[in-house]
């Protein structure tokens, strides 16, 4: 056999060498390209599932604070309803207190001039410096002077059991 043949034999063994290392490279290059976008896959599907449960319990958490909120809301308005029902019942009884008490003192004046007219009509004078006196006394005289202590009459409205006299 001459050199040539054996050369070209030897060159189509190291050509067919070469094309299977070529193809094994290739291979290699593409399996190692799959396994990266595999990976890369996978970290997204992960930081998705993740992103999403942190929004799940971000909405979760929400919910509860919103409920939570609520309650508080319910409670304060519950207490603004007591609150201003107390009020308005301490307001209706002063009310009613000072007409009764405005009431008695305008009753009290009528009857004291009215001993004014009998005294001047009888012409006592005694009994007219008496009634007169007896009214500037009444006029002196203020119907919240037992208001001014508000520490008692707090108490006092706040007493079911206390007795108000008129």
């Amino acid at each position: 056999m001459p050199i040539q043949k054996i050369g070209a034999i030897l060159s189509g063994i190291d050509a067919m060498q070469c094309l299977s290392n070529i193809v094994s490279a290739y291979t290699e290059s593409k399996k190692i390209r799959e396994q990266g976008r595999t990976q890369r896959r996978e970290i997204a599907a992960w930081e998705t599932t993740t992103c999403l449960n942190t929004v799940a319990s971000a909405s979760i958490e929400y919910k509860q604070i919103v409920e939570q909120e609520r309650a508080k809301r319910r409670e304060i308005d519950s207490w603004e309803r007591e609150t201003i029902a107390n009020i308005n019942a301490q307001r209706d009884l002063l009310m009613a207190y000072l007409s009764r008490s405005f009431d008695e003192r305008a009753e009290n004046f009528r009857a004291l001039f009215g001993v004014v007219d009998q005294a001047i009509a009888a012409d006592n004078n005694d009994q007219l410096a008496l009634a007169l006196h007896s009214i500037t006394e009444l006029a002196k005289s203020s119907p919240f002077q037992e208001l001014a202590n508000l520490a008692s009459v707090r108490a006092a409205l706040n007493d079911p059991d206390h007795k108000w006299e008129f």
